[in-house]
């Protein structure tokens, strides 16, 4: 198995509960004070993970075009998870990480559109069975 795919999996399981721990984290607070508490966390854990398995002279690669489009990446990042968090809060975890995950479809168009990734048969119709699969669950 390549080590990408292992990687993968291991997300896959981790998103997979992050969204049922942070709703029953949610009973009793705020959405934003609960997004608040994960993103320091996260942080916390991301800075310790760069220090520890990284080179912190990689540093010095850094320029502007690369810290922009990561600074937007953190930006549409943040407001992803600040509505994320305000629709567990309030709606049904797997009708919301249902809907959410429609955002594999928007992905995929933007690879091939911006990114050049190529359009394949196993793309297109693993593609097409997902929005097909998001239209079927949300059908009410």
């Amino acid at each position: 198995m390549p080590t990408w795919v292992l990687y993968s999996l291991i997300s896959m399981l981790f998103a997979g509960l992050t969204s049922v721990i942070a709703k029953l984290g949610l009973k009793d607070i705020s959405a934003n004070l609960g997004l608040a508490v994960r993103t320091t966390v996260v942080f916390g854990l991301v800075l310790l993970n760069f220090v520890v398995f990284q080179n912190v002279r990689e540093v010095g690669q850094l320029n502007a075009r690369t810290v922009g489009f990561l600074a937007v990446s953190g930006l549409t990042t943040s407001l992803s998870w600040i509505f994320y968090y305000k629709a567990i809060q309030i709606g049904r975890v797997s009708d919301v990480a249902l809907i959410d995950k429609g955002s594999i479809i928007i992905t995929i168009l933007l690879s091939i559109t911006l990114l050049r990734e190529p359009v394949t048969p196993k793309l297109f119709v693993g593609g097409g069975l997902i929005l097909l699969g998001l239209l079927v669950l949300v059908w009410r």
